[in-house]
């Protein structure tokens, strides 16, 4: 067990857990890094040169099928451009030119399932939807595909980065590999819409269910060993529901995964739902206070179906404190010990920070000893401009006074996770998210004030919570069939 964990904080601190993703960097998961902090560093991104950034019309970005997933980037050895990796919901997987967009592989796994052969939901097909995980030493992407058959299944696939080829002793079979553990999963009811992530030779995939929340599904994470192709364990909710539902799935801080669980069902005592689950590389979970959380008012959550997982947890460091933001449909921000998470009810702070659902990813970034939050939201009372709907930043402080406060909001038409992008790791921080849904553009805010920095680009087929990536001084954003680049003049 210590041998894994030191492997998973090497990896973890390779990846880039130990600052933001430089510009140059394979950006192999979802929001740049393991720990989610959706913070990367391009160079000549500055607020006074925001405005300068334009949409790249001769980049080609063609693509298949519908787009959930946040696009990845991979550079191989000596190559002078790198690939945007783009998975879809027609299971198919293609790898564009970081430059040019045009074509360098595709790769179909097999048919996506059809709307009409699940129980519901409101994806059609249903194929590739949580984020995929780049092994960037081994040339290889990761991720959970529902594949259609007599019995529609998740299987976990490998494909080689270079031409998409599939890796030998692939795909995984997930209901298969459960059975073998003694353990029922039940595909057809599950969804796999949170990011996969990967520390050292193992990927770990959350799943919760349909639009509906139909069935009993539950909320699992299940650990695949890549190395030699097999599940390993894994860890469920213990009552029905309690899906794991975020765009980012677990976050990782260099010894443990978390992981935060919607509402559950008919529970009388609380059975692992509407929680911050701490969990360990080998997914071997005790019931200890230390390692959950769950507010006080739990079971009112689940009656008004209030998930606190639709928001991945976040790790933020300040001085002389690891902490943990859990941010929930109760509109409400959640601050934690990262090293003991307080079981029921017993939250570092707490803040009542949006007036509606919180359904996001955030993304976070240093101010001086403090640390900067921001997530779609419409701002509540509290943060000092209710019912403007957009963005909103927090400023978290550490030391004795460990606090929430409010920094700024910002008005979005559309929803989206925003990004964060710095000059150099700190100076000129730039808040990116796109208006998914609503005025379908790309808009950048100053980090410190919420002052419009950049507002332009109308791009077509945007689905709810798109992702932003950054890579190669660019901006790129995957829509229904297409990908979108911005970028800087030379």
């Amino acid at each position: 067990m210590r041998a894994l964990l030191a492997a998973a904080v090497s990896f973890a601190l390779a990846a880039g857990l130990s600052g933001p993703a430089a510009a140059d960097d394979a950006v192999p998961t979802y929001h740049a890094d393991v720990a989610r902090t959706g913070h990367y560093v391009v160079p000549g991104l500055t607020w006074a040169r925001a405005g300068d950034l334009h949409q790249d019309t001769a980049f080609d970005g063609r693509v298949q099928g519908h787009v959930y997933a946040q696009p990845l980037y991979w550079r191989p050895p000596g190559a002078p451009h790198g690939l945007v990796i783009v998975a879809s919901e027609d299971n198919i997987v293609t790898a564009l030119d970081a430059a040019s967009g045009a074509t360098v592989w595709r790769r179909g796994i097999g048919p996506a399932a059809a709307r009409a052969t699940l129980p519901c939901g409101n994806i059609d097909p249903l194929g590739i939807t949580g984020t995929p995980a780049i092994d960037a030493r081994a040339g290889t992407i990761y991720f959970d595909a529902m594949v259609a058959g007599a019995r529609p299944r998740h299987l976990i696939f490998a494909l080689a980065l270079r031409d998409g080829s599939l890796r030998p002793g692939w795909p995984v079979d997930i209901a298969a590999g459960l059975r073998d553990r003694s353990m029922t999963f039940r595909s057809r009811l599950q969804n796999q819409r949170g990011a996969l992530t990967l520390i050292g030779d193992r990927l770990f995939v959350p799943f919760g269910g349909h639009l509906g929340d139909c069935g009993d599904y539950h909320g699992w994470v299940v650990g695949v060993r890549v190395n030699e192709p097999a599940v390993f364990g894994a860890w469920k909710t213990w009552a029905n529901k309690g899906g794991i539902w975020a765009p980012g799935g677990l976050a990782f801080d260099g010894s443990a995964l978390f992981a935060a669980t919607g509402n559950t069902d008919g529970a009388q005592q609380w059975s692992g739902g509407e929680a911050i689950i701490r969990l360990p590389a080998d997914l071997r979970w005790r019931p200890d206070p230390r390692d959950y959380f769950t507010p006080a008012d739990w079971h009112r959550l689940d009656a008004d179906d209030a998930d606190l997982g639709g928001t991945n947890p976040l790790p933020i460091d300040v001085p002389g404190r690891a902490l943990l933001l859990g941010l929930g449909k109760d509109g409400k921000a959640y601050l934690l010990d990262r090293a003991d998470l307080g079981g029921i009810g017993h939250p570092l702070a707490v803040a009542p920070v949006a007036e509606a659902a919180i359904i996001t990813a955030p993304a976070t970034w240093r101010a001086g000893n403090d640390a900067m939050v921001t997530f779609a939201a419409r701002a509540s009372s509290w943060a000092g401009s209710t019912g403007r709907s957009g963005l909103l930043a927090l400023r978290i402080t550490g030391g004795k006074q460990t606090a929430i406060r409010p920094a700024w909001s910002a008005r979005l038409d559309g929803w989206s996770a925003p990004i964060v992008t710095t000059a150099d790791g700190g100076a000129d921080p730039i808040v990116w998210a796109v208006g998914a849904e609503g005025d379908a553009r790309l808009h950048g805010f100053r980090g410190d004030s919420g002052a419009p920095v950049f507002d332009g680009g109308r791009m077509d087929g945007l689905r709810h919570l798109a992702t932003i990536l950054a890579a190669e001084g660019r901006l790129y954003v995957a829509g229904d069939g297409r990908v979108y680049a911005f970028g800087l003049t030379p």
